[in-house]
C-alpha cells in the first residue's frame, strides 16, 4: 500500500528497484541477505551524497539518483549469528529480532495451554481484544470531550446537550472501567491456572536453546523455531485427553440435507449452517477437561518428558553417531541445572575438571598409579558440598590408597563399590570421580545416569524408519539426508514411493545426482513436481555450492503453491576433514527447514544388529523355501554384519583401515542366501555351507578388504557363525545364543534382540578386554571437551566473570621462572665455541624467553584488566576462560612446542623444559 519494494542482492533487476525507490521517495526492504553488501549499494548505506543546487544525488553505479527525503532502505537477514564489518554496522541501526529464552517461555506456555486448554486460550485472546477496544473507546471518549468542550460558546452549564453529552460519556466511561475490573480479575485467574503449565514452556524454551547451541558442534545441527513448534505441537497432541468426535452428526446434517433437496438452496444453507454451528460447539464443550491437584501437576510432569523425548527423537535422527551420547548428555545436564538439582559450579567443574592451582605434595603411595593432574583435579572436588562430608578426599587417598587403587583398577569402575570415604555418594557424583580418575569408563556411567534420570529410550534409538519419517512431514519441509561411504538413501525413498504409487516409471518421482550443467534441470523439476505434486530428489547437492543459494530462493517460492503430495529430498556429504565439521557446506536456511536425517551405522553392538535385521522382512522369510534354515542363517548374517561394523570403533585394533561395509553388502547377501536355500530345497541338496561363507567372504564383503589379515579375520567370523550348529542353537557371541528358528517368526526375532542382547563387552568381538580402553577415553574426554565448547563451560566469557581467574594467575605467576640472561651466556661464549650443539642451546633458550615474556605480560595484563586499570579486551576474556577450564590459551601454543596435554600438565612440562635450558647453557 505504501510503495515498499522488495528486493536480493544478486538479483537482475536490483539495481532498476533502488532507481526508481530513490527517485520516487519510496522505500526499499532487501531481504535474506548474506554477510557482504554489493560495492554498487555502498554509496546508498553510507549515505555518500552529492549537493547539486538544492537537492542531494546519489551514485549507484554509473548513474546519479536524485535522492527524496522519504526514502528508506531496510535489510533483512536469516543467518542466526551474521558478522557484518564495522562500516555496515557504523551506518545502519540494527534491530535483532532474536527471540530470547524467557520470550519463549511465553510463547511456548501459551502453545500449551492452547492445545490443552483451548477454553483458556480463547478466553485470553477474547480478553486482550476487548482490553484493547475498551483502550480504544476510552480514548475516543476522551477526544469527544475535548472536542465538544474546546468548541463550547457562552456558558457551558447552560449547555444542555454538551451537559448530556458529559453525562454519557461518564455513564460509558464507568461501565468501560468496570468491565476492564472484570476482565482483568478473569484474566489473573486465567494466568493462573496457566501458570500450572509453566514447567512445559521453560522445558521447551531450555531444549529449543540447546538446539541452537548445537551448530557449535556440526555446521548441519541447524534448526528453526516453525519446525520447533511442529514438534512440540506434534509431542502434546501424542498424548493429548480430547478424543476425537465421531462424524455421526456431521452424517445427520449431509442425510437432513439430502431429505430437503425440495427446500429453497437458501433455507438450506442455513439449516446447514445452524446445524454445523450445534455440531461444533457440542465437540468444543466436550473438549474441555480440567484437572486440578495432583492429576494436573502428573498431567504437566508427562508433558514435559514427551516434549523432552520428542525433540530429543527429531533431534537425534539427523546427529552423527559420535554426538548422540553427547548431546543427550548437554541436555540431561541443563534439565538437572534448571530443576535445581544440581548447581552450576557443580556443572562447571564436572565439564572442565580444573586442577587446584596449588594442590598439597602428593603422598608416594599414590605415585605408582595416579598422574599430578589427577591429584590437582581430586584437590577441586573437596570444594564441592557432596565430598566435604568427612574427611578430605585427598587424606582419604593418603590414608587408604590401596581401596583406592583397588576401585581404579576394576574394569567396570561405574559399577564397582567405591572406596569407603565416599561410599555414600549419588549417581551423579560418582560421574566427578569417573571423570578424573577413569575417563575410559565416563561413557558407560554416562549412559546408565541418563537411563535412570530420564529413561532408556533417550539412549536407545530405533532403526530409522522412512514411512514415519514421511508421516511428520509436508509440502513445505524437505528431507536433507547427510551421506556416509555405503549409506545411500535412495533405495528407502523408491521403497516408499512405490507403496504410494509414486515412482519414476509413471513420471512422479524424479531423481537427479547434481553436477556440472544439471542446475537449470533440477528447477524446472523441482517445480514440475511442485505443480503436480511429485517427487525429486537431488542427490550430492554439495558438489554444487555456488548454485544452493538459487535452489534456496526456489524452495521458498515453491511453497506458495506446492501440491500436497509434494516433497522434495535432498542429500550431501557432511564437511571433510580439510574444511573440518563447522564449515558452512550447505546454506543455513535450507538446513533450517528441512527434517534432517543422518542414517549412520551406530558403533554399538546392540543397535547395529537391530538396523541390520530391520533390513529385512517377514515377507523376505515367507519367500524361502527352508524357512528354518533361513532365519537362523539370516540372523547370524545380521549379527555378522554387525560384528564387522562395530569392530571399526577399535581402530588399528579391529582393522587396519576403514573399510565401507554398507548395507547393500547385507542385502544382497540376504538375497544370495534366499536363492542357494530355495535351489537346495529344489534339489533336494543339503544347505551349501562352504559356497555360502566363500560367498559372503570372499565376494560380498571380502570385495572391500585389501588387507591379508583382516581377510583372514573376516573369515574366521564366517566360519563360526555361519554353520549348520546355528539349527542346534549354538553360541553367536559370549552370553548370546541363536534362537530356535522353528519357534520364532520375524517379530520374534525383533523382540528377542531388545529382551536377550547381552551388555557389549569386547570379548563380543573376540578381541581382549582392554581392546576398549583407547576409544573409551577418547570418547570420554570428546564428549565434556564438546560440552565445554559448546556451552562455555566455567563461563570466562564476560568481563565480569574473568575475575574467577585471578587464582589461577596469582598461582602461574608465582611459579613462572625469570627469563634466561642471555648476554649473560652470549658474554661467556668464544668465536670458536659456537659448534651446532651451543647454536641450538641457544636457539631453544630464545624461543623459551619469547614464551615467558608473553604469558607473563598476558597474565599481567589480564590483572590489569581485572582490577580496571585496562579495558577487557577479547584476548583477555579468551585468556580468563582457558586459564579456567584449565586450556593451553591458542597464543601461547604458538610460541610454544607442540603439545596435547591441558594446562596444569603443559605448565609443568615448560617448568621442566626450562630447567633443562638453564642446566644447558650453565655448562657453555
Amino acid at each position: 500500500e505504501n510503495g515498499l519494494q522488495v528486493a536480493r542482492m544478486g538479483h537482475s533487476k536490483m539495481l532498476n528497484t533502488f532507481e526508481v525507490a530513490l527517485d520516487q521517495g519510496k522505500s526499499v526492504l532487501i531481504e535474506n541477505m548474506g554477510e557482504t553488501i554489493e560495492a554498487v549499494l555502498q554509496p546508498v548505506v553510507s549515505r555518500n551524497t552529492i549537493k547539486r543546487g538544492n537537492k542531494r544525488v546519489v551514485k549507484l553505479g554509473d548513474k546519479e539518483i536524485i535522492l527524496k527525503d522519504s526514502f528508506k532502505l531496510f535489510m533483512q537477514t536469516k543467518l542466526s549469528n551474521p558478522h557484518y564489518p564495522p562500516e555496515v554496522q557504523a551506518e545502519t541501526t540494527v534491530i535483532n529480532f532474536t527471540v530470547t529464552e524467557d520470550g519463549l517461555e511465553d510463547q511456548m506456555l501459551f502453545l500449551v495451554v492452547k492445545l490443552e486448554r483451548p477454553d483458556l486460550a480463547r478466553k485470553k485472546t477474547e480478553l486482550i481484544t476487548q482490553q484493547n477496544e475498551f483502550k480504544v473507546t476510552l480514548a475516543q471518549l476522551e477526544a469527544l470531550l475535548l472536542e465538544k468542550l474546546a468548541n463550547a460558546e457562552g456558558d457551558i452549564t447552560d449547555d444542555t446537550e454538551l451537559i448530556l453529552s458529559l453525562e454519557e460519556a461518564k455513564r460509558t466511561s464507568d461501565d468501560v472501567k468496570e468491565k476492564v475490573v472484570f476482565a482483568q480479575e478473569m484474566e489473573a485467574k486465567i494466568n493462573e491456572t496457566s501458570e500450572y503449565y509453566r514447567p512445559t514452556g521453560s522445558r521447551s524454551s531450555l531444549l529449543f536453546f540447546l538446539l541452537c547451541d548445537l551448530c557449535k558442534m556440526h555446521t548441519f545441527y541447524k534448526y528453526s523455531l516453525d519446525s520447533f513448534v511442529m514438534v512440540v505441537t506434534r509431542a502434546v497432541n501424542s498424548v493429548t485427553l480430547r478424543k476425537p468426535k465421531e462424524p455421526k452428526k456431521v452424517e445427520e446434517v449431509v442425510e437432513e440435507k439430502g431429505d430437503d433437496d425440495d427446500d429453497d438452496d437458501d433455507d438450506d444453507d442455513d439449516k446447514e449452517e445452524e446445524e454445523e454451528e450445534e455440531v461444533e460447539e457440542e465437540e468444543e464443550e466436550e473438549e474441555i477437561i480440567e484437572l486440578s491437584g495432583k492429576e494436573l501437576k502428573k498431567r504437566v510432569v508427562l508433558l514435559e518428558n514427551i516434549i523432552t523425548y520428542f525433540v530429543l527423537d527429531y533431534t537425534r535422527r539427523g546427529l552423527l553417531d559420535a554426538d548422540k551420547l553427547t548431546v543427550v548428555s548437554m541436555m540431561a545436564i541443563k534439565i538437572l541445572v534448571r530443576a535445581g538439582t544440581v548447581s552450576n559450579e557443580e556443572r562447571n567443574v564436572l565439564i572442565n575438571a580444573p586442577p587446584d592451582p596449588s594442590p598439597p605434595a602428593m603422598p608416594e603411595n599414590a605415585k605408582s598409579w595416579m598422574s599430578d593432574t589427577q591429584w590437582a583435579q581430586m584437590k577441586t572436588l573437596e570444594s564441592l558440598d557432596a565430598f566435604k562430608k568427612g574427611s578430605k578426599l585427598t587424606e582419604a587417598i593418603e590414608q587408604d590408597s590401596l581401596g583406592w587403587k583397588r576401585w581404579y583398577t576394576e574394569e567396570k569402575a561405574e559399577i564397582a563399590d567405591l572406596p569407603r570415604a565416599v561410599r555414600d555418594l549419588g549417581p551423579f557424583h560418582r560421574l566427578f570421580l569417573l571423570r578424573i580418575m577413569r575417563p575410559d569408563r565416563i561413557g558407560a556411567a554416562l549412559t546408565e545416569f541418563i537411563i535412570s534420570n530420564l529413561g532408556n529410550e533417550f539412549i536407545e534409538q530405533d532403526p530409522f524408519d522412512m514411512e514415519k519419517c514421511y508421516e511428520e512431514s509436508s509440502c513445505l519441509t524437505p528431507f536433507f539426508f547427510v551421506l556416509f561411504p555405503g549409506v545411500d538413501p535412495t533405495s528407502s525413498i523408491e521403497a516408499l514411493g512405490r507403496k504410494l504409487g509414486i515412482t519414476e516409471a509413471n513420471g512422479r518421482f524424479v531423481p537427479i545426482s547434481m553436477g556440472q550443467g544439471q542446475e537449470k534441470v533440477a528447477l524446472d523439476a523441482l517445480n514440475r513436481c511442485a505443480t503436480n505434486g511429485g517427487w525429486i530428489m537431488m542427490a550430492n547437492i554439495h558438489l554444487m555450492q555456488a548454485w544452493l543459494k538459487q535452489l534456496e530462493r526456489a524452495l521458498e517460492v515453491v511453497e506458495d503453491f506446492a501440491h500436497a503430495d509434494y516433497r522434495c529430498f535432498l542429500s550431501s556429504e557432511p564437511p571433510g576433514a580439510m574444511q573440518g565439521k563447522l564449515w558452512d557446506l550447505i546454506p543455513e536456511p535450507i538446513l533450517q527447514r528441512c527434517i534432517k536425517v543422518a542414517d549412520e551405522a551406530p558403533t554399538d553392538l546392540k543397535s547395529n544388529l537391530k538396523r541390520a535385521y530391520s533390513k529385512f522382512s517377514q515377507e523376505n522369510i515367507d519367500e524361502c523355501l527352508k524357512p528354518r534354515e533361513f532365519k537362523a542363517t539370516l540372523f547370524a548374517l545380521c549379527f555378522f554384519h554387525s560384528l564387522i561394523s562395530g569392530r571399526i570403533k577399535f581402530g588399528p585394533q579391529g582393522w587396519s583401515k576403514k573399510y565401507p561395509f554398507n548395507d547393500g553388502d547385507l542385502t544382497i547377501c540376504g538375497t544370495v542366501l534366499k536363492n542357494y536355500l530355495n535351489n537346495a530345497e529344489n534339489l533336494g541338496t543339503e544347505v551349501p555351507w562352504p559356497d555360502l561363507r566363500y560367498i559372503f567372504g570372499e565376494i560380498m564383503y571380502g570385495g572391500h578388504i585389501t588387507d591379508p589379515w583382516d581377510r583372514r579375520v573376516n573369515n574366521t567370523y564366517l566360519a563360526v557363525l555361519i554353520t549348520p550348529e546355528l539349527l542346534a542353537g549354538c553360541n553367536l557371541a559370549q552370553g548370546f545364543k541363536s534362537p530356535d528358528s522353528t519357534k520364532l517368526e520375524y517379530t520374534h526375532y525383533v523382540k528377542y534382540i531388545e529382551e536377550r542382547f547381552p551388555p557389549e563387552i569386547p570379548q563380543m568381538f573376540w578381541l581382549h578386554p582392554n581392546a576398549e580402553i583407547g576409544f573409551l577415553t577418547n570418547q570420554g574426554i570428546a564428549i565434556f571437551k564438546t560440552i565445554a565448547d559448546i556451552s562455555g563451560g566455567g563461563g570466562g566469557g564476560g568481563a565480569g566473570d574473568i575475575s574467577e581467574a585471578q587464582s589461577v594467575i596469582t598461582n602461574y605467576m608465582g611459579q613462572l621462572p625469570a627469563n634466561l640472561d642471555m648476554i649473560d651466556i652470549r658474554s661467556r661464549l668464544k668465536e670458536e665455541d659456537y659448534t651446532p650443539f651451543v647454536i641450538v642451546s641457544l636457539q631453544e633458550s630464545d624461543r623459551m624467553n619469547l614464551l615467558l615474556s608473553h604469558m607473563r605480560s598476558s597474565m599481567i595484563e589480564l590483572e590489569l584488566g581485572i582490577s580496571g586499570a585496562l579495558n577487557v579486551t577479547d584476548n583477555m576474556e579468551q585468556l580468563a576462560a582457558d586459564l579456567m577450564a584449565n586450556k593451553v590459551n591458542a597464543l601461547w601454543a604458538e610460541k610454544a612446542y607442540p603439545s596435547l596435554k591441558l594446562l596444569s600438565a603443559w605448565f609443568a612440562d615448560l617448568l621442566l623444559r626450562v630447567d633443562q635450558c638453564v642446566e644447558w647453557t650453565d655448562k657453555l
